[in-house]
């Protein structure tokens, strides 16, 4: 008796541990984020890569959640029909507030703002370029701008397409020509290690227009990432906010120039409007980028998985930015990180297997730190039983050395 009474407190010590996580320790439900009425289902969701706690805390901790965050004591902000966004502030990299900033979604044409930002440092503005059969190879009905094969442009020209058009011909043209002796290949790569450069650790291109491909994901937050070392560059600044331009003419191809203008409303309604990017995809649905400048203050507005319900992808970012521009200039909930200061570790060059078709979402956070707490309670359980055994051991030699000789063999209790 005296045995089982010592196995009983030993495990009832061990259980009760503070090691141990209590039941009332699990986190907090995320908090819903604003948004209307949900329009009819779209699209099947594509299977996203597993949740990595460190990955979704890269610029700060509170980042870290499926829900809303913002400042305590500001006002709530609007409803928007996006599954994640996120506010920023382009000069301080201060992060405003989001919903699930570090959730995985599909990146359409916003995409190219990582091509923007990897490829304008390797490629001389006044150069004349040759389009090729390769660089015409798109999805039919997708976006172009009409360049021609055997076209000779400018890769400014080439730039203004992209931005302002959202050319997919010459998303890959660009992605071949700053892709080195690997073409386009080497462009996709390229774009990859930017990514995890700027510390966008949940981005993977797989197409450099930002048409829908296997494995290939982004974030509100990378975005914005991305997004901010876009603007820090004078020549996308130029072209983004430039609302027309014309592609000159191709006498070769029979082809004569004709005038294109900017996709993006925000230049043409929003005050202060610095540019930005659209997309839109049926899986990826309504993505949006967007800056302004308000009383010296410059913020960006990432938006991905919107639906246009109300509104169109520009107001809803719209209506984020006017939400940000009130908030104090102290309001943060987070940073954007400086390039290559990111405090996860990159992951691997490829997406990891469950970001492809067929692959196994992961769960969340809090599923998995309640796993944690199961693995680590079982095992405290587990050191108590062995404890237990030990003692019992002891005492049972203690037993057989005082009855050696008797001829009673003895035998557990």
């Amino acid at each position: 008796m005296r045995v089982s009474g010592l196995a009983v407190a030993l495990t009832a010590a061990l259980v009760a541990s503070p090691l141990v996580p209590a039941a009332s320790a699990a986190a907090a439900a995320p908090l819903p984020c604003p948004r209307p009425a949900p329009p009819a289902p779209g699209p099947t969701p594509p299977v996203t890569p597993s949740p990595d706690p460190v990955q979704r805390a890269v610029g700060g901790a509170r980042l870290a959640t499926s829900g809303l965050v913002v400042p305590p004591g500001v006002p709530a902000p609007p409803k928007v029909a996006a599954t994640s966004w996120l506010v920023a502030d382009l000069d301080s990299g201060e992060v405003l507030g989001g919903c699930g900033p570090h959730e995985y979604a599909t990146p359409a044409s916003v995409q190219k703002l990582l091509l923007a930002a990897t490829m304008l440092s390797r490629l001389d503005p006044a150069d004349v370029v040759t389009i090729t059969a390769g660089d015409l190879d798109i999805e039919p009905g997708s976006s172009a701008v009409g360049l021609v094969d055997g076209g000779r442009y400018r890769v400014d020209t080439l730039w203004l397409g992209l931005l302002l058009r959202s050319g997919n011909e010459v998303a890959n043209a660009l992605a071949r020509l700053g892709g080195g002796a690997d073409g386009m290949a080497g462009g996709l790569r390229a774009m990859n290690e930017q990514a995890r450069l700027l510390g966008a650790y949940q981005t993977h291109a797989a197409t450099p227009s930002g048409l829908d491909g296997p494995g290939q994901f982004t974030s509100a937050y990378d975005l914005a990432l991305i997004a901010r070392a876009c603007f820090a560059d004078a020549d996308f600044r130029r072209y983004v906010a430039a609302r027309e331009a014309v592609i000159p003419a191709q006498p070769r191809q029979r082809a004569k120039s004709f005038t294109i203008d900017n996709d993006n409303q925000l230049l043409y309604h929003y005050p202060g409007a610095l540019g930005g990017k659209t997309g839109y995809t049926d899986l990826a649905r309504h993505t949006y980028v967007g800056a302004a400048e308000r009383g010296g203050r410059r913020l960006v507005v990432t938006l991905l998985g919107a639906d246009v319900t109300d509104k169109r992808g520009w107001q809803q970012g719209a209506a984020l930015l006017d939400w940000g521009f009130a908030l104090p200039r102290d309001a943060s909930v987070g940073v954007l990180v400086s390039p290559g200061a990111a405090n996860a570790s990159p992951p691997p060059a490829s997406p990891p297997p469950q970001a492809l078709p067929g692959g196994a979402s992961g769960a969340e956070p809090s599923d998995q730190l309640a796993f944690a707490g199961q693995l680590r309670s079982a095992s405290l359980i587990g050191l108590a039983v062995g404890l237990t055994l030990l003692v019992v051991g002891l005492l049972g030699r203690r037993r057989r050395v005082r009855t050696a000789g008797t001829g009673n063999p003895s035998r557990p209790e």
